[in-house]
């Protein structure tokens, strides 16, 4: 049923060839301190795993990263029009303090996402903690074998594939509502908190400006592509999956798509 009863962030996989102590979690990529949730037992179980899957395969390196986040043409301000130039223009200034000479400096080559990125990270500086930063220590430390189910090179392409009027629109809303994007994450965190995967996955449909509109390139056919990976892993090691929660509830979230397949998913208390 949608949306479910059962409220937790972890799922025990099991099904025909699974092996036994198969996992799926729902993170948050940027989560505040008082928010963050992850107890000794979490940590057990992923200590006792053979492999760790996430979404990209440990932290990318900088330089690599910085490739994908840089147009290949053109300049950010071709974007924009002058009125909507402005605008970001005095939005630096007074949230980063960035003088409109540094701001074009560096921002010039930059992909219109990077300054949506660059605007949430400014509202929460020095104040969160990583899951995945968390998951990949533990996983090294228990010499676990990372995996990732996308490349940061598919991560990065699905901003490329939004129109160039959807980028505009992404950049100004995360401006023009500051407040509003602080609101929401609070949301977000209170209802991820609570463990509710399915009232995550309807808020981000309710809320989510582009993200809404584009839910299948962010989430359906991520999760999709995402099933049969995560099958055939937990079928040769104990494989904690690790991805963001509002990609396990939902009508195609990755728990009903598991299910749909025929596994078993049972939430776990932490």
């Amino acid at each position: 049923p949608f949306p479910m009863t059962e409220s937790s962030l972890l799922w025990k996989i099991e099904g025909p060839e699974i092996e036994k102590g198969s996992y799926l979690f729902g993170t948050m990529h940027l989560i505040e301190k008082d928010y963050f949730y992850f107890p000794e037992k979490l940590k057990k179980i992923v200590g006792k795993s053979d492999a760790l899957v996430m979404e990209i395969a440990g932290i990318p390196n900088q330089s690599e990263a910085m490739s994908f986040v840089q147009l290949k043409e053109g300049s950010f301000f071709d974007y924009f029009t002058p009125e909507q130039t402005d605008t970001i223009l005095t939005w630096a200034k007074s949230t980063m303090g960035f003088t409109e000479e540094t701001f074009r400096a560096s921002m010039d080559k930059m992909k219109p996402f990077v300054v949506v990125q660059l605007a949430t990270q400014m509202q929460f500086l020095g104040k969160t903690e990583s899951y995945e930063m968390t998951l990949e220590s533990i996983a090294k430390e228990n010499e676990l074998h990372i995996f990732g189910l996308e490349t940061v090179a598919d991560q990065m392409g699905i901003f490329d594939n939004l129109t160039d009027d959807q980028q505009t629109q992404m950049v100004m809303e995360g401006i023009r509502n500051s407040a509003k994007t602080v609101e929401l994450t609070e949301k977000m965190q209170k209802l991820y908190i609570r463990q509710h995967v399915d009232s995550l996955f309807m808020m981000i449909q309710d809320e989510g400006g582009v993200l809404a509109e584009e839910q299948s390139t962010f989430l359906d056919d991520r999760n999709e592509h995402w099933i049969p990976q995560i099958i055939d892993r937990c079928k040769t090691q104990k494989t904690f999956i690790a991805v963001g929660a509002g990609h396990l509830g939902g009508p195609n979230g990755v728990i009903r798509l598991l299910q749909k397949e025929g596994y078993t998913l049972t939430p776990v208390k932490l």
